[in-house]
């Protein structure tokens, strides 16, 4: 007997800044990464499907992105372009967060 059959991920990517399509409202956008993957006896083998979007903080709007244009909005994003929040003072880009800062005991 064989045991298969398919799992999804939802990664986010990132956050920016964009006018939305539907509302007209500039506000933040996630850029999300979703990947169905094959998998055997509960195993993840391969990704056979993947999809990007965008989702709207302010409506709820998700629309699809071809990879090209994630890969653009991911890169401004990574950047600091225009639409991408900044980094504050002690905290990491987007995926990179600092390490904890160790306390003197007292």
């Amino acid at each position: 007997m064989i045991i298969f059959g398919t799992k999804g991920y939802l990664y986010q990517l990132a956050i920016l800044t964009l006018v939305c399509g539907q509302c007209g409202n500039p506000s933040a956008h996630t850029l999300r990464k979703r990947v169905t993957k094959f998998s055997l006896f509960f195993v993840p083998l391969f990704p056979i499907h993947i999809k990007y979007t965008t989702q709207c903080t302010f409506c709820g709007i998700e629309h699809k992105v071809p990879k090209e244009q994630a890969d653009q909005l991911l890169a401004m994003a990574a950047n600091g372009g225009p639409g991408a929040p900044a980094p504050q003072p002690g905290q990491g880009g987007y995926g990179h967060p600092q390490p904890p800062q160790q306390q003197p005991y007292q």
